[in-house]
């Protein structure tokens, strides 16, 4: 594992009698996309702030590459690019000129990588259009180019697909994910859209009323929700009556197909090998079983409710 480019440690940010975040600890990993999901008012825009040194946390501590970006900003920030809500730019200048302009204040490097970044965000033949004539799609891509001047180590994105149509929302995906596997960048967006979230990111954490729920990859999350088991077998009933009788076994239904679907208990460690001995250790044929995961909204609604109800 590699060590992180962004570590949150304990980190809480109060309001007066408010706690907008509550104990966060995360890592952001090189050349993973890291997505902080969560309900509007849960937290995400704060930790952006904090992360961004806009807002200090009440307590605990964030670093970038090992710098406390409370203590030391200047040095922390430095290894950081970031878009927070929508980018603005000058809508009478060009593209370029946006960029040149932007470039002049991050120093030489940056200006003599306007043209590569222009070509990187797929705008390098509009780079010449004024911005005014931008769809919303490439004014986000010129916003990751302004946000790759100073060759950041990390991109810190802010619900970026916001009002995006469906073109505009694939063509930022591949910029992004390209960015990671190709850059082996990292990439931390905050999002409450499941299935962008769903299709860009490795790695999770989903927050709920400030306070981080789960975290873990997306794959292991998914998974983790997984207690049903589709069955097929050459004598449904008898398998169903069989299934029912398990203690570790909830709930058994049958399609008119004849595939069970054999809802295990959340804490069982019932194992799919194990269900498949008992039934063929009854006589019966076994055709067919595996898991059915559960989709990332499932696993999402499943956990703000748990948490809602803790």
């Amino acid at each position: 594992m590699a060590d992180p480019i962004i570590r949150c440690e304990g980190v809480t940010r109060t309001f007066g009698k408010r706690t907008a975040l509550d104990n966060v600890t995360l890592a952001v990993e090189p050349g993973r996309c890291f997505g902080f999901l969560g309900p509007n008012g849960a937290g995400k825009t704060t930790l952006i702030r904090c992360l961004l040194g806009l807002a200090r946390p009440t307590s605990g501590s964030i670093t970038v590459r090992g710098y406390d970006i409370s203590r030391e900003p200047a040095a922390a920030l430095a290894r950081v690019g970031a878009i927070v809500e929508e980018p603005r730019f000058y809508g009478y200048l060009s593209g370029r000129q946006n960029l040149e302009l932007w470039a002049a204040y991050v120093g030489a490097d940056a200006i003599s990588r306007v043209p590569a970044l222009l070509s990187r965000v797929g705008l390098d033949a509009r780079a010449g259009d004024k911005v005014s004539a931008y769809s919303l799609g490439m004014r986000q891509r010129l916003g990751v180019a302004r946000a790759l001047l100073s060759d950041p180590e990390v991109l810190v994105l802010d619900e970026p697909t916001n009002g995006l149509d469906p073109d505009g929302v694939a063509e930022f995906r591949v910029l992004i994910r390209s960015l990671v596997e190709q850059d082996g960048r990292a990439v931390f967006i905050s999002s409450h859209l499941l299935d962008e979230i769903e299709k860009i990111c490795d790695d999770l954490a989903i927050v709920n009323q400030g306070r981080v729920i789960t975290s873990g990859t997306l794959a292991d999350l998914i998974a983790a929700g997984g207690r049903e088991l589709r069955v097929e077998c050459d004598d449904p009933a008898r398998a169903e009556a069989l299934l029912r009788g398990l203690p570790t076994v909830t709930s058994v239904t049958v399609s008119t197909n004849g595939t069970l679907s054999v809802q295990l208990a959340p804490d069982s460690t019932e194992t799919r090998a194990g269900v498949n001995r008992k039934l063929i250790e009854a006589g019966l044929a076994v055709s067919r079983l595996e898991p059915r995961e559960d989709s990332l909204e499932e696993r999402y609604l499943s956990l703000v409710h748990e948490a809602g109800q803790a």
